[in-house]
């Protein structure tokens, strides 16, 4: 650096508004500079001080005090100060000292800073450029939004998000099997699309049991703040006159809320959304000769969003025409029959062997080719079928006939669904099932002393309990506290959302003194209890999607334990006759059972 002397010029790096500073003291490690035109008067340490010199050269033009305008011809210096000495607007030769330069000269073009020689080091321009870069390189990336969760991702829920994102219009139907991270999914692709500029408004629709669960995991794993909307804070909007659903750009509402709100549906659809989220979709009742409300309005939301994704574990868990209704809101034009989509499905087998064979290395053969031309019509197929057996990049004719046959039969691309068959990391489970002799006692003693024997057997571990009604909670927890002084936490659908929250944290809470949540049937939905092993079934489920449900708060990835499931049943009883379907039928409590809807339907009369 110059060295400084009091009645040089210099300019602040930082704060170059505040013109042209005039050096009044230099000591030892300090120096004072004065700042004419704004009055500011600053301190800095003299070894790093954010200070530039101010040299004019000849040819340049300059201002004095007064306003008099100099072109320089020479410059010379005197006991560290300039003398700039030139000609003004007459044409007279004018001296003009530093000191005497107008404080008002500001160097707030490139070019100004460059010729006055205020410019950083080249380590400094170094780091700026190769920020710039990277920023470029990050902006450019086709993983943009899929990177910064705060979540272990695993390669199928990179994939799906992936590919739903990037669609112009994403609609499609998360339909992974328990445990296999769908909220994760709809986050990376909300995450991403926000990121890119893709969309700016979205609306996700949830059950009660879960507002508060999506609104901490959207904050917590991808920094999405949502605002949760009820009847409370829609009201509070209303006094103004204005829309509520307006005001936010991220909403988070409940389903019941909309439900019992038909007025806040339609403020709803007037507020226009580039996204909307509906998690747990198979709740959503249609009949083709009479739908339900709740279906109208989604269907309306549907026809007037862009982007629609629609989550579920269980596609088919209400039945065929349920299932077709959802993909009848993703895309009308292609859903719009239900016997059309019964006939197409008897005509999934020989599609899904074609398909096999166009996965495998070996050649085609002609009766194979010809099939293909039967089942795709496309005016690209016949050029794509004269390369299928001797192209260059036989892998990518292919891979695009089978892209065509997705798209012409079956759910498509608008469908994603794994299993757990295909992604690793799952606990084991094991089942104890529990043989129960009633002796004439009636039935609810029975189970519940055998109730009483597990919570003391279990010890210090945790354990959940599901039922399917609230009013077994109620009387098991009551029994439980009132007769044996046990303390255990409840969670059933008559509770309020913020009591069942209190509830969950009370259970997961290490240092709580319950060491068993009795949860009814709205327990088996979208919680996480991944740090409990012991899960008891007091009673069973007649329909096997549920089941898995209920096995799926606790089988999940991430889960340490071998997952211990106990069942107890009272001899030939009707639990009995469910049990032994599950556990030696299906195998539904070792291993998900894919089919078991299916097997339902045709066993269920004799069941």
């Amino acid at each position: 650096m110059t060295t400084m002397v009091p009645g040089q010029r210099w300019m602040s790096n930082t704060e170059a508004e505040l013109g042209l500073g005039l050096i009044l003291e230099v000591e030892f490690n300090r120096v004072t500079v004065l700042y004419l035109a704004t009055g500011e008067r600053r301190v800095y340490a003299k070894a790093n001080a954010p200070l530039t010199r101010v040299q004019f050269s000849p040819g340049d033009s300059i201002e004095s005090i007064d306003g008099e305008k100099i072109k320089i011809d020479a410059v010379q210096e005197q006991d560290g100060l300039l003398i700039y000495i030139g000609k003004n607007e007459s044409g007279d030769s004018v001296t003009l000292e530093e000191m005497d330069l107008n404080p008002h000269i500001q160097f707030n073009k490139p070019q100004d800073r460059l010729f006055s020689g205020q410019f950083d080091s080249p380590a400094w321009f170094q780091l700026r450029y190769e920020t710039w870069r990277r920023q470029e390189a990050f902006q450019q990336s086709s993983v943009k939004g899929l990177q910064g969760a705060r979540a272990a991702l695993i390669p199928h829920q990179i994939y799906i998000a992936h590919e739903a994102a990037n669609r112009i219009q994403p609609r499609v139907m998360l339909a992974d099997e328990v445990g296999l991270g769908k909220t994760i999914e709809a986050g990376l692709i909300m995450h991403h699309r926000l990121l890119n500029g893709l969309s700016k408004r979205i609306l996700v629709i949830v059950p009660d049991a879960l507002l508060h669960q999506w609104l901490v995991e959207m904050i917590r794993r991808f920094n999405l703040r949502f605002s949760l909307f009820d009847e409370e804070r829609c009201q509070v909007a209303a006094e103004v006159g204005e829309n509520p659903f307006l005001t936010e750009q991220l909403v988070l509402c409940g389903q019941g809320f909309l439900a019992q709100h038909p007025k806040r549906q339609q403020q709803v659809l007037d507020a226009g959304w580039d996204m909307v989220v509906i998690d747990e979709a198979h709740h959503i009742e249609w009949d083709e000769q009479n739908p339900s409300a709740e279906y109208r309005f989604v269907e309306n939301l549907a026809l007037s969003t862009p982007g629609l994704v629609l989550l579920t574990a269980t596609p088919e868990q209400m039945g065929a025409k349920s299932h077709f209704a959802r993909l009848r809101l993703l895309d009308p034009d292609r859903f719009y029959d239900f016997e059309q989509f019964q006939a197409e499905q008897k005509q999934y087998e020989p599609v899904a062997e074609i398909a096999h064979r166009l996965l495998s290395d070996s050649a085609l053969t002609i009766d194979e080719i010809d099939t293909l031309q039967q089942l795709i019509r496309h005016d690209h197929a016949e050029k794509l079928l004269a390369q299928v057996n001797q192209a260059d990049d036989i892998r990518a004719v292919r891979d695009e006939l089978i892209q065509l046959l997705l798209d012409q039969h079956g759910t498509g691309r608008i469908l994603f669904r794994n299993s757990r068959q295909t992604v690793k990391g799952f606990p084991d489970r094991q089942c104890h099932a529990y043989s129960l002799s009633a002796n004439g006692a009636a039935v609810e003693d029975v189970y519940q002393d055998w109730l009483l024997k597990k919570i003391k057997q279990l010890g210090s571990e945790k354990a959940l309990l599901i039922c399917h009604k609230a009013e077994t909670v109620v009387a098991l927890e009551k029994w439980l506290r009132e007769k044996h002084g046990i303390a255990a936490a409840v969670f059933h659908e008559g509770m309020s959302i913020v009591e069942r929250d209190r509830a969950a944290a009370y259970f997961a809470d290490p240092e709580s003194s319950a060491t068993i949540l009795l949860c009814s049937e709205i327990g088996s939905e979208g919680r996480n209890f991944q740090f409990v092993h012991h899960l008891l079934l007091f009673d069973l489920p007649d329909n096997p999607d549920l089941l898995q449900q209920r096995i799926g708060r606790l089988d999940r990835i991430g889960q340490t334990h071998v997952i211990q499931i106990h069942i107890p049943y009272i001899e030939n009883s009707p639990q009995h006759v469910l049990y032994r379907w599950y556990h030696e039928g299906l195998n539904a409590f070792q291993h998900n059972c894919n089919g078991a809807a299916q097997v339902l339907e045709q066993v269920q009369p004799e069941l």
